[in-house]
């Protein structure tokens, strides 16, 4: 593999350790926000922990915008800003409107990382390393969500101020990251439907000098030459990725990874553990999500996507399962950690790899960045409606209940990947483009 491929597909994924480290740190100071402002649990979820999904989704709906029309790596750019500013204003704020308000913002950069940053990726890997490379993404998430939660444990016990640096430090990898995407070039795919084939040759020649980037350019304008001016993935001809897209995002977080990310201190204390062991139990958690990340990059040019979602819907309905009995029948709590942990692998092997990829993958260079937005908002509107409802949902009918709904969702995957979902490993995204439009 090209060592600047590989350099360059490692600072665009880190928009993905700050999408995780955003999206968990506020796991670690969600309870003491709640006591410190006397929140109801309705106005907690959906002011104080929804507002940042709710930015996540904005920044999936909007983000293919720019990243379609200003460019992959110019968005790139503006996330790093956006994290910065998040992480600043959140640790100033001194009442719950003000804190949402910034929160809104990283959630916009979330939001836009999940379609940036994967689009950036897969249009500067080769076909037969696209899987891994793309996977990064995915890995610098887990990674941040795993530093988050270590984070948030070694700070618990600072003093009253303990959740502002939790938020707030976040500033720090947040400006590094900026400053490293400036130094990658631009995607030479979206520079050719730009119409800029000489910076587009130039990138590619860097890319792969043993290839001949006229051949590359010349698939590229045979795909163009089959669009119309100003299409977009509504039209009959895309119906098949945009249904794959939908799909895709929507089991994801109706497994209820989410919810679990979000109030995994919460749930083991629900389940019986103190709240020092239920923070050090959910370090385990971002452990076993980073190295099963690690597993799933690994495989997915190996094995393939299809073969990795075959084991994690197993491992979803198995795992669920287990953790919906273990509050059903009372077990104890010391049983809780191990039934997540294995949800989380199977998670990580499957859905957290795969996910990113996938939707990179099936959407035509042109349209790259508005797939990747559709897919993308669909997995936040959900992101941001689920783990908004799980504090009224635990109180309301229980645990036990929510877990057994997620359980029964799983199965439904696994119907989704054996009967429509495509194997897209070590295929070109044009070729992709032929089999997949109709």
């Amino acid at each position: 593999m090209n060592n600047k491929i590989l350099i360059w597909s490692i600072t665009a994924a880190l928009a993905g350790f700050l999408f995780g480290f955003d999206t968990v740190v506020i796991s670690g100071a969600e309870k003491k926000l709640q006591l410190l402002w006397g929140s109801s649990d309705m106005f907690h979820g959906a002011v104080v922990i929804g507002m940042a999904l709710w930015g996540t989704v904005v920044g999936a709906f909007f983000g293919g915008i720019p990243t379609n029309k200003l460019g992959r790596k110019t968005t790139l750019v503006w996330i790093g800003a956006l994290y910065t500013i998040s992480a600043v204003g959140s640790a100033l704020a001194n009442d719950p409107i003000t804190f949402a308000f910034f929160r809104f913002i990283g959630g916009l950069g979330v939001g836009a990382s999940t379609i940036a940053a994967p689009a950036y990726i897969s249009e500067i890997a080769p076909a037969k390393d696209r899987g891994k490379l793309v996977g990064l993404y995915q890995f610098n998430i887990v990674f941040g969500i795993l530093i988050a939660f270590l984070s948030n444990y070694l700070l618990n016990n600072i003093g009253e101020t303990a959740w502002r640096w939790m938020v707030g430090i976040e500033a720090i990898p947040a400006a590094i990251y900026t400053l490293f995407v400036l130094t990658v070039p631009k995607s030479p795919r979206w520079l050719l439907t730009k119409f800029r084939n000489s910076e587009a040759v130039s990138v590619l020649k860097i890319i792969n000098p043993n290839q001949d980037p006229e051949k590359l350019m010349m698939e590229i304008k045979d795909e163009m030459d089959n669009t119309v001016p100003n299409e977009n993935i509504f039209l009959k001809k895309y119906r098949y990725p945009l249904i794959l897209a939908f799909l895709i995002a929507f089991f994801n977080q109706f497994s209820g990874i989410n919810a679990l990310l979000y109030y995994a201190p919460r749930i083991l204390a629900e389940a019986g553990l103190e709240e020092s062991s239920a923070l050090l139990s959910s370090i385990g958690v971002g452990v076993t999500n980073l190295l099963f990340t690690l597993l799933g990059i690994f495989l997915i040019d190996r094995l393939g996507r299809k073969q990795l979602m075959y084991i994690c819907s197993c491992g979803y309905v198995i795992s669920l399962s287990l953790v919906s009995a273990a509050f059903f029948l009372n077990w104890e709590g010391s049983f809780m950690p191990f039934f997540l942990f294995l949800f989380i692998a199977a998670h990580a092997i499957g859905q957290g790899t795969v996910i990113w990829v996938f939707i990179s993958e099936i959407f035509p260079n042109h349209l790259r960045g508005s797939g990747q937005s559709f897919g993308s908002s669909v997995h936040w509107v959900l992101a941001a409606v689920v783990p908004s409802l799980v504090p009224v949902l635990f109180s309301t009918i229980g645990a036990g209940m929510v877990f057994l709904i997620f359980a029964i969702m799983m199965v439904f995957q696994l119907l989704f990947v054996a009967f429509m979902m495509p194997e897209t490993k070590g295929v070109s995204l044009e070729e992709l483009s032929k089999k997949l439009i109709k």
